[in-house]
């Protein structure tokens, strides 16, 4: 399998247990293999370099930055990003190179399925197209924080066959630990734009969440471990509103301590 005229895309920070089966799924396809790790204190750059990636070492910009500091590096015609937690499956691989041959779009879609606590879901977070193949020159652009979102100056857009197999958490404890700091994100996000609190987004939001992902989106049917997924939703979307809370009633104090009240 030939190299293509694509640029592989990845941001890092401490994934040497991981990163090496996301750079071997795309090694005999990518002509170039960018990575903008944030002071990584593990193996993650040596591991990269041995694929040949060129590793850039830069401060945390935010997500957005950080993969639009990695997207400024590239040189090829195409750009693929993925997280170190994303491999790229075979049949996906053989989509990518069908299609650069003879590009019939813009940017391609590519459905992410998850593998979780041991099993790889069919219905949790299914589908979950993202744009993640580009042509350079239309102008690709990440934003958003926590879960930024790549956007193009193109509507000629397209699916691809083939899964990106995501690999998020390595047990149940790391699944909540990141839901809780992406509800903190999520929180200040929400506060520098100006949102208030009410409080029946603490009490209805979280169950709402709850019943869109695990009965809407059919979680039930990944059995146990679509109920921890559900319950997932509304333990952080409870404490994203908590935190929300709590940064306006700090700033409300800090104004009445400023003023004397």
């Amino acid at each position: 399998m030939g190299k293509l005229p694509l640029s592989v895309a990845i941001i890092t920070y401490n994934e040497e247990d991981i990163i090496g089966r996301t750079l071997e799924s795309v090694r005999d396809i990518a002509s170039e293999i960018i990575v903008v790790d944030s002071h990584s204190t593990d193996r993650t750059r040596e591991i990269a370099q041995s694929y040949g990636a060129k590793v850039y070492v830069e401060d945390w910009k935010g997500y957005a930055g950080q993969k639009n500091s990695a997207l400024e590096k590239c040189t090829q015609e195409w750009i693929l990003f993925l997280d170190a937690d994303e491999v790229v499956s075979d049949e996906l691989r053989n989509s990518i190179t069908e299609e650069l041959k003879n590009p019939k779009a813009d940017g391609y879609l590519i459905n992410r399925r998850t593998y979780y606590l041991g099993k790889l879901l069919r219905y949790a977070w299914q589908p979950e197209w993202r744009l993640f193949l580009v042509r350079k020159y239309v102008k690709p652009k990440w934003v958003g924080e926590p879960h930024a979102t790549l956007t193009i100056a193109s509507n000629n857009i397209r699916k691809l066959k083939g899964d990106l197999i995501h690999f998020p958490y390595k047990d149940f404890e790391e699944h909540m630990r990141k839901s809780l700091a992406y509800a903190y994100i999520s929180a200040e996000e929400y506060k520098n734009k100006g949102k208030k609190f009410k409080v029946y987004n603490l009490i209805f939001n979280p169950v709402w969440a709850f019943f869109r992902e695990y009965v809407l989106d059919m979680a039930f049917m990944d059995g146990i471990r679509g109920l921890l997924i559900g319950f997932s939703y509304l333990i952080s979307t409870f404490v994203k509103y908590a935190y929300l809370w709590e940064m306006w009633d700090n700033e409300a104090k800090s104004k009445r301590n400023n003023t004397g009240l």
